[in-house]
């Protein structure tokens, strides 16, 4: 922890502030349950939908109706200029991809995260799809990056650091011969989408920011068969491997516990689990 960490109430600040790390009470925790579900219930129903041939701009066109038909607001549509509702990042795009009309192949994995606003909170969570049969290789990378999320999660309770969710990341990515990406975090979020603090996903355990219970955040790895290092693409937004090695994510939504933690963007179905063929 460093002398510039401040915990605040919720309510206090509705802006970004570095080091201010908002802390929630049981009537925030309800909102982001709303807001959780609702995420969790659009990519479980996404999921069918992807197949070879299949545009990422009609995924994109049914998370934004569905969005409108329940009330939410899909957070990325015109967030600082991004022109979607959802990212969608294939094979050796790490994230923030943008969806468009070219159809999936047949072996194609990708990225779907989404993040809707419901009465104010927002739920974000991303999931791995494929596109028909996957080659070997890539059901491997969901599999290693689903767990690598879930050791991660599994680490959140009040006394534990961020420094313990990276540690407990990296070493599993690691010592399954993949890399964790160092240029993207997790994030607090609530009602501002993006927030303090920082969540990394490389780490030493004991370092980083101590965890106390109303702490909202994401946890979020991005892992890559090959090195970490991305690159930016000319739009601004699509971060690729610098390799062109398989990359793949997964993301949940959790609010720490006086126990341990709440992961707010689970399926009820189990359907946010890397996908079996």
């Amino acid at each position: 922890m460093t002398t510039s960490t401040i915990f605040v109430p919720a309510a206090e600040k509705l802006s970004r502030r570095s080091g201010q790390i908002r802390l929630h009470g049981p009537a925030d925790f309800e909102g982001m349950r709303k807001a959780g579900r609702l995420t969790a219930e659009a990519l479980d129903l996404i999921g069918p939908l992807v197949k070879p041939g299949v545009t990422t701009a009609a995924l994109d066109k049914f998370v934004f109706e569905f969005a409108r038909d329940h009330d939410a607001y899909p957070a990325p549509l015109n967030y600082r200029g991004y022109r979607k509702s959802i990212c969608t990042s294939i094979n050796h795009v790490v994230c923030h991809g943008a969806p468009d009309d070219k159809p999936l192949r047949d072996g194609d994995i990708l990225n779907i995260d989404v993040t809707l606003i419901v009465e104010g909170w927002h739920g974000d969570a991303s999931r791995m799809f494929a596109a028909g049969e996957p080659p070997r290789r890539a059901q491997r990378l969901m599999d290693v990056t689903y767990e690598s999320l879930m050791r991660g999660i599994a680490a959140i309770k009040p006394g534990a650091t961020t420094g313990d969710i990276g540690y407990a990341i990296q070493a599993y990515a690691e010592g399954e011969r993949c890399s964790v990406v160092r240029d993207f975090c997790g994030h607090g979020l609530g009602r501002l989408f993006h927030d303090e603090p920082n969540i990394l996903h490389i780490g030493r355990k004991g370092e980083g920011v101590p965890l106390k219970p109303g702490m909202f955040f994401t946890v979020e790895p991005m892992i890559n068969l090959g090195g970490y290092g991305v690159k930016i693409l000319s739009d601004g937004w699509t971060a690729v491997t610098r390799d062109r090695s398989l990359s793949a994510q997964y993301e949940h939504t959790v609010g720490v516990t006086e126990t341990g933690c709440e992961i707010f963007t689970l399926s009820p179905t189990g359907a946010d689990r890397a996908p079996i063929r």
